[in-house]
């Protein structure tokens, strides 16, 4: 009996030596881009850079359609802690300039979580934390200003929305950069 298991488990080794070796990948990421989706908003709801979204796909510019499946890259290593953070006014903007270029020569959507900063480079993403409630958000620094002096910075209509801004106008909030732009 002894002679049998040892019988047994060698012919299982020689088995399982002569099978085919299975590759186990990680999984990867993928998304299918919806209506409306651009590959500026995508990049900022992962946390990703424009170009590596563009690189991972072999994107030659940044026209994408409804039903297209994309490779989302790990998003972009965080910022190290306490590398930047300002405290002050946000205020935000929208229909007036919904459709126009920004800064950074993409066009502006008030429906996208977007920001205009002073002098932060375009592509970074900042958290902006709302100091009297809380609510936070994410944005993608695609424009310049504010240009009026007391604020720091413009948030789109869809972030304004997200930290309860639009009603107010202003409030007092706190950027941390999450990634830096290039």
């Amino acid at each position: 009996m002894h002679r049998q298991v040892h019988l047994l488990l060698l012919v299982a080794l020689l088995l399982a030596a002569c099978a085919p070796r299975q590759t186990v990948s990680v999984k990867q990421r993928l998304y299918t881009v919806a209506k409306g989706d651009t590959l500026y908003s995508i990049a900022g709801r992962f946390g990703v850079e424009v170009g590596e979204l563009q690189r991972v796909n072999a994107l030659d510019g940044t026209t994408i359609h409804p039903g297209q499946v994309l490779k989302i890259p790990q998003p972009t290593d965080p910022a190290p802690p306490g590398s930047f953070s300002q405290v002050g006014v946000a205020s935000w903007y929208g229909p007036n300039f919904n459709g126009r270029r920004t800064a950074s020569g993409e066009v502006f959507d008030m429906y996208e979580l977007t920001a205009a900063h002073r002098s932060l480079p375009f592509g970074t993403l900042v958290r902006v934390t709302r100091l009297d409630n809380g609510a936070s958000v994410v944005v993608r620094i695609n424009d310049r200003g504010p240009f009026k002096k007391d604020r720091i910075i413009d948030l789109s209509y869809a972030a304004a929305l997200k930290i309860g801004l639009v009603a107010s106008g202003t409030a007092l909030v706190r950027l941390e950069v999450v990634s830096w732009g290039k």
